[in-house]
C-alpha cells in the first residue's frame, strides 16, 4: 500500500525533492576569492623635448619627466636622474669617458644587467646600431620581479659611454608594473634613437 500511495504523487515528490535540493544547496558558501586588483594608472600623452646641457650628449625625453643632475657623493660629472614622478619611476643615467677601456666598460654593463637574473624570468636584449650617428647600444628588458626592469647603454665606441637603469619606488611586482614598464621602455627607445654626441 505504501508503494501505491507514492506512485499516486510522482510530480509532487519530484518538485519537493528539487526544492529541498535548491534550499540546501543555497545554504552552502559558494563564494570564491577574487584575484587581487591593481589601481588604474592614467598614463600621460606622449610628447618629447630635447635635453641639452654642458654634457657631451643630448637626447629627446618625455615632457612628463624631470631631469636633475645627480648630487650623491659618489657621482661623476654628467650623471643625471630622469624622474617620472606621477608614475613613481626613476631612470639613473651615468656617463663615462672611454679611454681604451671600452671592453671592460661593456662587460661591467652586461654584468650589472644580468645581476638581476636571480629574480628575473627572462632577459631580452635589443641591439641598436646607427653608424651614421655613431650610436651603438643594447637595451636589456628584464622580465619578472627584478629591482630594475629596463637597462641600457649607448656608446660611440671611441670616446663616450652612457648607461641607464630604470627603478621604481615600490616593491617590484611584474603584474602591476607591466603597463608602466612598457610605457617608459618606449620612451627609453626614443631616447636611444635620438642620442647625439657633441
Amino acid at each position: 500500500m505504501y508503494r501505491s500511495s507514492i506512485s499516486q504523487y510522482p510530480i509532487v515528490i519530484v518538485i519537493v525533492s528539487i526544492l529541498l535540493f535548491l534550499i540546501l544547496n543555497s545554504c552552502r558558501d559558494n563564494t570564491t576569492p577574487k584575484p587581487r586588483g591593481y589601481f588604474r594608472i592614467d598614463l600621460p600623452q606622449k610628447e618629447y623635448q630635447k635635453f641639452v646641457s654642458d654634457c657631451p650628449y643630448s637626447f629627446d625625453y618625455p615632457v612628463y619627466a624631470t631631469i636633475l643632475f645627480d648630487t650623491d657623493n659618489n657621482t661623476e660629472p654628467c650623471w643625471i636622474n630622469m624622474d617620472f614622478k606621477k608614475i613613481g619611476g626613476r631612470l639613473h643615467i651615468s656617463y663615462k669617458n672611454v679611454d681604451n677601456n671600452l671592453g671592460q666598460i661593456l662587460e661591467d654593463s652586461r654584468k650589472l644587467a644580468y645581476k638581476h637574473s636571480i629574480k628575473a624570468d627572462a632577459i631580452h636584449e635589443q641591439v641598436f646600431i646607427r653608424p651614421d650617428r655613431k650610436i651603438y647600444g643594447i637595451l636589456y628588458e628584464i622580465e619578472g620581479n627584478a629591482a630594475s626592469s629596463v637597462q641600457f647603454y649607448v656608446t660611440d665606441s671611441v670616446k663616450h659611454y652612457v648607461r641607464g637603469a630604470l627603478y621604481f619606488s615600490v616593491e617590484p611586482n611584474k603584474d602591476s608594473l607591466a603597463p608602466v614598464i612598457r610605457f617608459i621602455k618606449d620612451d627609453i627607445i626614443i631616447m636611444i634613437e635620438s642620442f647625439e654626441w657633441k
